[in-house]
Order: structure tokens, then sequence, then C-alpha cells
């Protein structure tokens, strides 16, 4: 079986594993109740006995364009899941696209006698196309292309959550995970300008191949200011 033949199989392969972490999100996002035991004792954000959910928006996110708005569900006294979105809109930022969208799905486990502190495992899918932003001397740029394509990523979550008042929260996470796209590179004239590494004799056919890449990075972090819903007495 030659590069091509595997490139191609590599390529099925992750489209099945895309589908395979959508219709497991979809199954928990639907799945989880809406009225459950209470999280964690003490003063946390979930722990009120007739608290159903939380309604989040990431602030970090939002103040550089980015919507990150996220639910909550206590699922036992000490767990929670968490569904959540991450779209960026922007389709230029000086003539550089930035857009892109994640769904994430997350089980929570609220660590006992810690007045907030949980850790927590998530998995998802995306989709971009986006220039690449690099720090330059202090100062953030774009690449002069852009990269289009689809991925899945799995990993892991730690954070602390704060309530500071009756129906408010803090909710300060960072997380880090493996991340799995498949995309192509194209010259801001929308030409195709990155190739999978292969021999010359042996390129595909295709006029538009997809390379495959894996890498573990930073998949989550912020902070967001939670809303607590509340079933009727």
């Amino acid at each position: 079986m030659n590069k091509e033949d595997n490139l191609l199989r590599y390529n099925n392969l992750s489209r099945v594993l895309c589908r395979v972490v959508m219709l497991f999100s979809m199954v928990l996002s639907i799945s989880m109740p809406l009225s459950a035991q209470p999280v964690v004792d003490g003063d946390v954000a979930i722990s009120d006995k007739r608290a159903a959910a939380v309604l989040k928006l990431n602030v970090a996110y939002a103040a550089v364009g980015v919507i990150n708005p996220q639910i909550e569900f206590p699922i036992s006294r000490n767990s929670s899941f968490q569904t959540e979105v991450v779209y960026s809109p922007w389709q230029s930022i000086n003539g550089h696209p930035f857009h892109f969208g994640i769904f994430l799905n997350e089980y929570r486990y609220h660590i006992p006698r810690t007045n907030g502190l949980y850790v927590g495992l998530n998995g998802g899918m995306m989709a971009f196309k986006m220039s690449k932003p690099m720090l330059v001397y202090r100062s953030i740029v774009f690449q002069n292309r852009y990269c289009k394509g689809y991925g899945y990523m799995f990993g892991a979550v730690v954070g602390y959550n704060w309530k500071f008042a009756r129906r408010w929260m803090l909710d300060l996470f960072v997380g880090f995970g493996y991340m799995h796209s498949s995309y192509n590179g194209y010259s801001m004239d929308d030409v195709v300008d990155m190739y999978p590494h292969r021999p010359e004799d042996k390129q595909p056919t295709s006029p538009d191949p997809l390379n495959n890449s894996a890498e573990w990075l930073p998949n989550k972090a912020g902070i967001s200011i939670g809303f607590l819903l509340f079933n009727k007495e």
C-alpha cells in the first residue's frame, strides 16, 4: 500500500472519529438531568439545593470578540456536566481570516472541602478558517496565509468556582489536551500552498489534498461569569 492510500485511510479514520465525538457529545448533552443533587458542600456556585443549572459567559474571550457561552448542570453531589460553544465570527482581521467554531462537552469533579476547586475531562470537535497568530516583538501578527479544516480534541481541565452573590459566580479555568486536525493551507489569494510531505512522484491527483497534524496544546482558558438558574419551589 502506497503513501497516498495510507493518507486516504487516515483521513477516513479522522472523519469517523469526528462523527463518534459528535454523537457522544450530543448524547451526553441531552441526557443530563436538569434537577439533581447539590454538587458540593459550602458556598460553591452550584451547591444551592434549588439550583438546576448555571448559565455562563467567558468574559476573557468576549473581551477579544470571541463568543463562549456555557451551561453547567449538576449530576451528583460532587460532579457536574458542562456543554459549551466557542465561536469566533471574525471573517477578517486586517485582511486575515480568524473564523472558527468549537463544540465541547466536559465532566467535572468538584473536590470536597476545597471551597470550589475542581478537575475535569472534556472532548469535542472544531472547524476553522484562520491565519495563524504569532507573537513578534511583543506584538501579535498573523501569517500571510490561512488554513481551513476540521478536527477533534480530548483534554483535561482544572478550575475554581467562586460564588460572590446569591445567583452570581465566577469560574476560573485552564485546560490542556490532544488536538487532531485535518486541513490545508492557502495563500491569501485562495491558492493551495501546502501539500503533504511526499516524494514528487507520489503527489495525489486531488488539487486540494488534506494534511493531518496532531499536537498537545492548551485547549481552553478563561474567566466566566455565571448566573444560577433555579427550580420553582
